[in-house]
């Protein structure tokens, strides 16, 4: 009997990975250095942690018994017996540019053959600050598992302990006899909601219009960049117009592709881009059981408005008609349809889905939470923290924002050589709080 074997979403996040196109989650994480010293003490506490975080000593092995049919071609977690916590701690050395050196880092795909989760440690040229530059694997995590696994080697942290849940039982050969009448009718409702999902996805296709801009042919490269802004800001904007925090937060990101478009020369003219928004099917408080629990919405972002407040009216009223629906329907479901996908099927068809998510959406925006409470490492506050996502096969750009401390940061991963002027897009976040801002005041 197999146990532990990774969910389907798991095992397709861990086929479709490309040398070019790795799919491993990053974080920055900034911290204020209290002596020149600090990050190398810092790299010495994390390798010391890392060792008593039974999550992190998981490696994924590939399953090829013939035993065990309905796992064969799949993959699973089990400890790994010759964990070295050096081996993914690792202290480079001083760096002027914190995003120049994570650039460059998440090009690398993690090692497979070990437990697949790097921790980069960057001490600061100046001696008062020092980056950490976290790497999880998508099959290992989702946004707020990596985030609990991260926290778990920082400085410890008198948190809410998280409600136990019941063990799930291992996994069988064989479904029970017993449930067959409840499978059956979940299975005449899961092919609905796949017509479902697939009616969402070519009506969602129809008229929208992306970008070149944000169109890439592999190379492998990767830039990254960052902006921090006000969070009491965004609550301006929402207490006027109206919506979530969220909503607010995907229309600085239409109006920043806007101004980004034009003054590199692409136009914004009758540009509506289909932005993948993540949505996370994990109970608040926990980050169990492992891997990932994940739907989405699917929306267009209305970059072709020159209206600031009808870019946001446009978001809200797509994310409200999104939340109607729920996260089990609708375009940006089609990660619920990995369930039903046998695991060999995974492994035959990842680089084929791999391929296919340019002609899903054209940019991805996630948010990935983080706690209200100030972590430290080693004694130095977290200042800074800038999540990055993975970038699917023949997309330039993806976006993640995080809230910390009252303050909201946007972490951007580009192809360095399809968008050699990320730092301008980056400004352009910055300079659409302001023009909202400024739109809100009477």
């Amino acid at each position: 009997m197999i146990s532990d074997l990774l969910a389907p979403l798991d095992l397709a996040f861990w086929n479709i990975e490309s040398d070019r196109h790795p799919m491993h989650l990053g974080a920055l994480g900034v911290f204020a250095a209290h002596s020149p010293t600090a990050g190398a003490h810092a790299a010495d506490l994390l390798a010391a942690r890392a060792a008593a975080v039974p999550g992190l000593r998981m490696r994924i092995r590939d399953v090829w018994q013939p035993t065990a049919p309905l796992a064969f071609g799949g993959a699973a977690r089990e400890p790994a017996p010759d964990f070295e916590p050096l081996d993914h701690v690792l202290l480079h050395k001083p760096a002027a540019d914190f995003h120049s050196e994570a650039g460059r880092l998440m090009e690398r795909p993690l090692e497979r053959g070990r437990p697949p989760w790097e921790a980069h440690v960057l001490p600061g040229e100046d001696g008062t600050s020092f980056a950490v530059l976290f790497k999880f694997h998508h099959a290992l995590a989702d946004g707020l598992r990596a985030l609990m696994l991260a926290a778990a080697i920082m400085d410890p942290m008198d948190l809410p302990e998280p409600r136990p849940r019941p063990a799930e039982p291992p996994r069988g050969l064989f479904p029970d006899v017993r449930k067959l009448p409840g499978l059956v009718r979940g299975t005449l409702s899961d092919v609905g909601r796949a017509l479902d999902i697939g009616t969402s996805v070519a009506r969602a296709t129809l008229g929208a219009q992306s970008s070149p801009a944000l169109t890439s042919s592999p190379t492998g490269t990767r830039r990254t960049a960052g902006v921090v802004i006000d969070l009491d800001d965004v609550h301006i904007v929402r207490k006027t117009v109206g919506g979530t925090v969220n909503d607010v937060l995907i229309a600085v990101v239409a109006g920043a592709l806007r101004r980004w478009l034009d003054e590199r020369g692409d136009g914004s003219e009758g540009v509506s881009p289909r932005a993948l928004i993540p949505v996370s099917r994990r109970r608040p408080r926990t980050a169990q059981p492992q891997g990932n629990r994940l739907s989405g919405y699917l929306i267009r972002l209305p970059v072709d408005d020159p209206d600031p407040l009808g870019r946001l009216r446009a978001v809200r009223t797509a994310m409200d008609r999104n939340k109607d629906a729920g996260p089990n329907r609708g375009a940006g479901a089609v990660a619920l349809l990995a369930d039903h996908v046998p695991p060999l099927g995974h492994r035959l068809g990842g680089p084929v889905v791999g391929q296919a998510a340019r002609l899903l959406f054209d940019i991805l925006v996630t948010s990935v939470p983080l706690p209200s409470l100030g972590l430290k490492l080693g004694g130095c506050p977290l200042t800074e923290v800038y999540p990055f996502a993975p970038l699917a096969r023949g997309q330039a750009l993806a976006v993640a924002v995080s809230t910390y401390r009252g303050k909201v940061h946007y972490g951007l991963v580009a192809d360095a050589e399809a968008v050699p002027d990320l730092d301008l897009l980056a400004r352009s976040l910055a300079e659409e709080v302001r023009v909202l801002i400024t739109a809100c005041t009477p």
